[in-house]
């Protein structure tokens, strides 16, 4: 087996041909991931039964079967990562909700960085070993919601994903580019007073869900880390 062959394989499920190249392009060249297109939803659950991707791009509008019916059908035996991408707006609620099980979704038109970037998150968080989650916190990623020592974090959407890839990796240091990166999926421009903003922000919430700890570490002239105290 060559090392290219441990490579994470990506199922692209897009019947326009076009976006199909783009995104397999991009998840070679920024994600070294290897790739395989289908172009129909009635074909992709014999597909998955004989090869076993790691993670499924699936489009909602497809011939065949749509992405939807193809997310409940591979929901019921498999927990393969599943990315739903549509360009209808109106299904967003129910992609998140717990009746289809998706991992995450992305709105058309995309940027394709972004796509790389929601692929590596979700591949982290499916091989994080329960036991690596910070002692008392639980993250619901279906429900956006975050708990600590059992209070509820009222949290915005760019404090949930701050407190998501701190969390990932407690005891990791993360610089401000990389949490600017991971909080601001459209790779917009914004300074460093900002992340501290965010993280003033988040500490202050986490604080008073569990006083007398530091939650939020600063590393001098680096970034920050997660720790968490004890439960």
């Amino acid at each position: 087996m060559t090392s290219a062959d441990t490579n994470p394989m990506i199922l692209v499920v897009e019947d326009e041909p076009k976006i199909a190249r783009l995104l397999v392009d991009y998840l070679q060249s920024l994600g070294g991931y290897r790739s395989h297109v289908i172009d129909r939803g009635d074909e992709v659950l014999a597909w998955q039964e004989a090869h076993r991707a790691d993670l499924i791009l699936l489009d909602l509008m497809l011939p065949g079967m749509d992405g939807i019916e193809v997310c409940k059908a591979l929901r019921a035996d498999s927990d393969v990562p599943i990315i739903m991408v549509t360009a209808r707006v109106e299904e967003i609620d129910r992609l998140l909700g717990l009746e289809l099980g998706a991992d995450d979704y992305i709105c058309k038109p995309f940027s394709p960085r972004e796509v790389v970037a929601r692929v590596r998150a979700v591949l982290r968080r499916h091989r994080m070993p329960a036991a690596a989650m910070p002692e008392g916190l639980e993250i619901d990623v279906d429900r956006f919601e975050a708990r600590l020592n059992g209070v509820r974090l009222q949290l915005t959407p760019v404090e949930f994903a701050l407190l998501r890839t701190l969390s990932d990796q407690p005891g990791r240091v993360f610089s401000r580019d990389q949490l600017m990166d991971a909080m601001y999926s459209d790779y917009r421009v914004v300074s460093d007073r900002a992340v501290d903003t965010h993280v003033k922000n988040l500490r202050r919430k986490l604080a008073e869900a569990a006083p007398g700890g530091e939650v939020i570490e600063s590393v001098y002239g680096v970034g920050y880390r997660m720790h968490l105290p004890e439960a």
